[in-house]
């Protein structure tokens, strides 16, 4: 099996024309900004795209991308696993951003908040939401318990249930269209 490799910023600056650069993230988070030339393909498609990234990876490097390099460690390692190499970028667009690197946004594009903003804001609410009716109904505080087991969870495994579970909501999804264009240009 091939190993994932990993770059800062100031390696993927240097080299960014030497590299295909997928972005892992929604449509919403790419579209608030991402890397020059990045294409967008959302971690929960990856295995559609396989065969356009294997076909891309045989012509050029591949740069994987996210918002703080966890999503794209966790793709570097399913195209490891189909013979793919791919890198990561360390610290994803945000440490892009920090160290002064340019994001690109296209002008017709929708911003959505980053996944981390959108967990943050349901399991807050959900949390409120056990608290307050459990003032009538004391069953409902097992809800802001649920939350918080899963948040404690999700820091000890470094996986997180709701994202996954966000990321399905429309807003966050690709147009069919827009996967189809993209995979077609990596297929080049």
């Amino acid at each position: 099996m091939i190993t994932p490799t990993t770059l800062i910023p100031a390696q993927a600056a240097a080299r960014l024309h030497e590299y295909t650069v997928i972005d892992v993230r929604t449509p919403g988070e790419y579209a608030a900004g991402h890397l020059p030339g990045a294409h967008n393909i959302p971690l929960d498609h990856l295995h559609t795209a396989l065969p356009a990234l294997k076909a891309t990876a045989a012509r050029g490097d591949l740069l994987m991308v996210c918002a703080s390099g966890n999503r794209s460690t966790t793709a570097c390692t399913e195209l490891a696993a189909a013979d793919i190499p791919a890198t990561t970028l360390t610290g994803g667009t945000t440490a892009w951003a920090g160290e002064g690197h340019t994001l690109h946004r296209p002008e017709n594009g929708r911003a959505v908040w980053p996944m981390e903003r959108q967990v943050r804001l349901a399991a807050g609410s959900l949390v409120v939401l056990g608290l307050a009716a459990g003032t009538r109904w004391r069953p409902a505080r097992w809800l802001s318990a649920a939350i918080g087991t899963g948040l404690v969870f999700s820091a000890a495994t470094n996986t997180c249930g709701m994202a996954a579970a966000l990321a399905k909501l429309p807003h966050n999804q690709p147009r069919t269209t827009d996967l189809d264009a993209t995979l077609q240009a990596l297929q080049g």
